[in-house]
């Protein structure tokens, strides 16, 4: 069922048969570099980190990181939506897809649809998304969204420096 359409993409929420796609994804050289190793390498992995991960989201929240997927083929090219995190007060705009679809402004018109979402039904007053210090490309796409750098964090107390950007949704 999907959640968002925008006019080449659908996003929908994710489901146990999407092991497959999400082992891909989360074994990329590009996410392992940004976004760290989850340890997900079989298919029970990836069933679980997609039902303890975005689909308790959907049932806690109402929202979470959707699949994108290709409207006119229903291929899968990646991930996209929001993220509730304990370590941070705001919801977390999150994005990633697989190589082959880097470039061609997927990611922006999901994570747009996704702020529109964060705005207009979640009813959201900021949003807020991290990314590494050395994901310029990700900094960029923020940065084209209306995100602005506030500060450099740590998720966890031993974890990687990230930057954090920001929105402001509603005045």
């Amino acid at each position: 069922m999907p959640v968002l359409a925008t006019p080449r993409l659908v996003l929908r929420e994710l489901h146990a048969g999407d092991a497959p796609f999400i082992i891909r994804l989360v074994n990329d050289p590009a996410w392992l570099r940004f976004i760290g190793d989850r340890g997900i390498r079989t298919p029970d992995d990836a069933r679980a980190y997609i039902v303890n991960g975005p689909v308790t989201m959907y049932a806690r929240c109402g929202f979470g990181l959707w699949l994108a997927e290709l409207k006119a083929t229903g291929a899968p090219i990646g991930i996209c939506g929001l993220i509730r995190r304990d370590t941070l007060p705001d919801v977390d705009l999150g994005f990633a897809l697989l190589p082959e679809f880097c470039g061609q402004g997927y990611a922006h018109e999901a994570a747009a649809a996704s702020v529109a979402y964060a705005r207009d039904t979640a009813a959201l007053a900021r949003l807020v998304a991290i990314t590494s210090p050395d994901n310029l490309r990700s900094q960029a796409l923020l940065k084209k969204l209306g995100f602005t750098y506030e500060r450099t964090l740590r998720l966890t107390e031993t974890g990687p420096e990230s930057h954090l950007y920001g929105l402001r949704l509603k005045p």
